[in-house]
């Protein structure tokens, strides 16, 4: 009997992502941020301390997927998003949050652009490696030897 869980995993199993120059563009836009991130981090006055000690914080969302490959794309996609440090800026530019919260958006976005700029994407609730930019490391290895072709 096909179930619905079964059908929504094989439908993400086979959930399409980004390939050729929009993949390359999307990357070639990460970077841009990241770059950008740190040219604006470093007229907040802020040391290069700081961020070296934060900028892999957003990492700490991994734990996520000791709860299972769900929570883990879930919380993963929370802190790999550019939504959160967008909203926190917003606040801060509309004077809700104070402005010294900006270099530690900086730090986050700097984090998610080099992220994406490495092809690290938003993450699928069927496994750690297959994300919007494609399938990752033994991932994309197991999928190109089931399948015989690139993935």
């Amino acid at each position: 009997m096909v179930t619905t869980n079964s059908l929504e995993a094989n439908a993400l199993e086979r959930a399409p992502f980004v390939a050729g120059p929009v993949r390359a563009l999307l990357r070639i836009e990460g970077l841009a941020v990241f770059v950008a991130s740190i040219a604006a981090y470093a007229t907040t006055g802020r040391g290069f301390g700081l961020f070296a000690a934060l900028v892999l914080w957003p990492d700490l969302a991994l734990l996520g997927y000791l709860a299972g490959p769900r929570i883990g794309a879930a919380a993963y996609n929370t802190t790999h998003s550019y939504v959160g440090p967008m909203i926190i800026a917003g606040l801060a530019f509309a004077g809700i949050l104070p402005t010294t919260a900006l270099p530690y958006v900086l730090i986050w976005t700097a984090h998610v652009g080099i992220d994406r700029a490495l092809g690290y994407g938003l993450k699928y609730p069927t496994a750690f490696g297959h994300t919007h930019l494609g399938w990752l490391g033994k991932a994309k290895a197991a999928l190109v030897a089931s399948r015989g072709a690139g993935a």
